[in-house]
């Protein structure tokens, strides 16, 4: 099922998302509807708490980014065949990485993108939809997804990561998506 998508305002969307203590039938249904919500969005990443969800989750599915992602043989990573599912993940960060900067985008925020920096890798530890733990080493386009998202977790949104002269310019866009006052492909859910 296709899920309508919090837009900015939420108070959800600020809001520390709780662990998940242990698999459910509701918690598969959840991260179904999640991942077609993905796709009818034509997201790369979704989290629990953009519909409306207070959990430690999110999918992500970077299969259209496969043939940017190839290497020279052509050989796609496996993180580029199919939706991902990140349970309770945990990032530790390479202090001394590289960052990079990239234009993000949100669901939740439509029709705006701002360039902002981020580190270019990471491991990840998670548990999966079957609760099997992992660890990965990411870099590239996964890593940063995997940051977007798990931000959403913490309450923190990619808009945070800009000047607060920028955020300011940006305020009337922000309060008109607040209220409603913007369109997309996907259902969304306001707060007023």
């Amino acid at each position: 099922m296709v899920l309508p998508i919090y837009a900015y305002g939420q108070p959800i969307l600020r809001q520390r998302a709780a662990e998940i203590e242990a698999d459910s039938p509701d918690l598969q249904t959840l991260i179904d509807d999640m991942i077609e919500t993905m796709g009818v969005a034509h997201g790369a990443g979704l989290a629990a708490p953009q519909v409306g969800h207070s959990l430690r989750l999110f999918v992500a599915d970077l299969t259209t980014y496969a043939d940017d992602l190839a290497d020279e043989e052509g050989n796609v990573p496996d993180y580029a065949t199919g939706p991902l599912v990140f349970i309770n993940p945990e990032i530790v960060l390479d202090e001394d990485g590289p960052e990079v900067e990239v234009e993000e985008g949100c669901l939740s925020i439509p029709d705006l993108r701002e360039t902002v920096w981020r580190p270019d890798a990471l491991t990840i530890r998670f548990l999966d939809r079957h609760f099997v733990s992992h660890e990965w080493p990411v870099d590239g386009p996964l890593a940063r997804v995997i940051q977007h998202e798990a931000d959403h977790l913490d309450g923190v949104l990619y808009l945070d990561y800009l000047s607060p002269l920028r955020r300011k310019f940006l305020g009337r866009r922000l309060k008109a998506i607040a209220r409603g006052d913007v369109e997309a492909d996907y259902p969304l859910a306001f707060a007023t």
